[in-house]
């Protein structure tokens, strides 16, 4: 498969904006942004998210989301209003259970100004009161990332989803623990993050209640709503929930619950070689819509049925699941540390295809490099360590990323390599990083000196000499073509990829 058939998603450009200068002691306003240089405006400043009760009731009539969240927060300054990201329409905001003064200032941003000013270091709760349609509503020119409509419907999305369902800090450095109840009409299924705590009838309403106590990413987390076989149970001492759309055809169907059943042993697999599984459930989700991508949901990730399209598929099961240790559990500090997230998932499929005997990592290795010709620059050209917000998940970003690990591995030994990526899993675990703290922890596990390989492989705009310093001595020469496990490895890369056209960039 061509390359040159990746997406290339345009990000629109962000706006820049100036951020309050705080003076010491005064309160004042939190500021419009959290401080991620590709998007200033994502997220939000002068307060710390613990935790959110999501309640929402779908109908399905007009893709309609009508929603009561409660937010939990401390004040890290002095606090005279504050921002949540929301683009649905509030009708009632109270902190700490009183009325509170809101309004937009522009779409995506409610301004709350509390009755009273909330100080520094103390408690607040936040009660928003929304409704909306989604699926209709764009942002920064950019369409909305909804999936579906109707009875099969899915808020879903990367880099952000949640403001399209509900308020929040939207930014990976703010987690907090999630509680959602879904409301919808009788026969449907809701499926979301985590456990399922309970799923009750109340006339012609279905509820049901999912809880994810670890810290979460807003954008992580998701909710699917339609006709889904949902299978429940504990295999290989994980317990797990998969859903698949009963609207798929049978033969598909069949197929993608068997890979998706087969979840908790890959993860089991995935623990020896990263550390111990960081959440308590695992799972898997496949809606009816081929929305064309797939994502990292916390504890359940969603895939778009087109994985399976030409039979069953471990290795997008693998990617998806190596996300929970890398991307959800210790995620990105800021977006331009994306290589933190899709090189280590891709690298997880190099791993597994070497332990299925597909293919081993130096085989991938050489086949990768050797496809790409030095002169070409849309592969090479991207700064995979910080690719720019235009190039945030260009399939340079996975395939690169993986062989970057993959060269490291040769460079400082398979010992070493496992020790890191262990070390690096529980050391950051519910955290955020940067890509120099991986560095860092890179050199002190393996007692070498690495700027020079990281530069060449995540900074550099060129293709790596083949040497012992890049990783690249010991690559066999003799693979020129693509395997069966390397030219899968690179159409998936190239629907991971997809997700881009869901962002939304301001």
């Amino acid at each position: 498969m061509s390359v040159r058939r990746f997406a290339r998603v345009a990000l629109a450009a962000g706006v820049s904006v100036s951020l309050t200068t705080a003076i010491a002691y005064a309160a004042g306003p939190g500021s419009a942004g959290i401080g991620d240089p590709y998007f200033p405006t994502y997220g939000n400043g002068g307060y710390d998210v613990t935790s959110y009760d999501i309640d929402i009731t779908y109908v399905p009539a007009g893709t309609t989301v009508k929603g009561t969240t409660t937010i939990k927060a401390t004040a890290t300054q002095d606090l005279t209003r504050f921002n949540l990201d929301l683009l649905l329409t509030a009708s009632s905001v109270t902190v700490n259970g009183t009325k509170a003064k809101f309004a937009k200032s522009d779409p995506h941003e409610l301004v709350v100004t509390p009755a009273a000013t909330i100080r520094k270091g103390s408690s607040m709760t936040v009660k928003v009161v929304y409704s909306g349609q989604p699926r209709t509503i764009s942002y920064a020119g950019v369409a909305s990332p909804w999936v579906g409509s109707g009875t099969e419907s899915m808020a879903l999305g990367e880099p952000e989803i949640a403001a399209w369902w509900f308020p929040s800090n939207d930014h990976p450095r703010d987690k907090a623990s999630y509680n959602f109840t879904f409301r919808v009409p009788k026969g449907l299924e809701a499926i979301g993050n985590g456990k399922l705590v309970s799923k009750t009838t109340s006339g012609s309403t279905d509820v049901w209640k999912w809880s994810m106590p670890q810290p979460m990413a807003p954008y992580l987390a998701f909710m699917a709503i339609g006709q889904y076989a949902v299978t429940k149970g504990t295999t290989a001492g994980r317990p797990y929930v998969v859903a698949v759309s009963q609207k798929l055809p049978s033969g598909l169907r069949s197929t993608i619950t068997k890979d998706l059943m087969k979840t908790p042993s890959i993860i089991n697999w995935e623990a020896t070689q990263f550390g111990p599984y960081p959440f308590d459930i695992v799972g898997g989700v496949v809606p009816l819509d081929d929305f064309g991508y797939a994502l990292e949901t916390q504890s359940r990730p969603v895939y778009t049925k087109g994985f399976w399209g030409g039979g069953s598929n471990l290795s997008v099961v693998v990617h998806e699941n190596a996300h929970q240790w890398f991307g959800d559990s210790v995620s990105v500090n800021n977006w331009k540390d994306i290589w933190l997230n899709e090189g280590f998932a891709s690298y997880a499929e190099l791993l597994w295809a070497q332990k299925t005997g597909a293919s081993s990592v130096n085989q991938s290795l050489a086949e990768l490099y050797n496809s790409f010709p030095a002169s070409d620059s849309w592969f090479w050209g991207v700064k995979i360590g910080d690719p720019g917000k235009d190039s945030l998940f260009d399939g340079a970003v996975y395939i690169r990323g993986a062989m970057s690990l993959a060269a490291l591995r040769n460079r400082i030994g398979d010992a070493k390599m496992t020790t890191l990526l262990k070390q690096w899993a529980a050391t950051r675990k519910g955290g955020n990083a940067k890509v120099a703290d991986f560095i860092a922890m890179a050199e002190k596990v393996s007692g070498e000196q690495l700027d020079t390989f990281f530069q060449n492989w995540l900074y550099t705009p060129k293709k790596p000499a083949k040497t012992a310093a890049n990783g690249l001595a010991n690559i066999p020469t003799r693979y020129t073509g693509q395997s069966d496990f390397v030219r899968t490895f690179v159409a998936n890369s190239e629907m991971y990829a997809a997700r881009g056209h869901a962002a939304t960039h301001r």
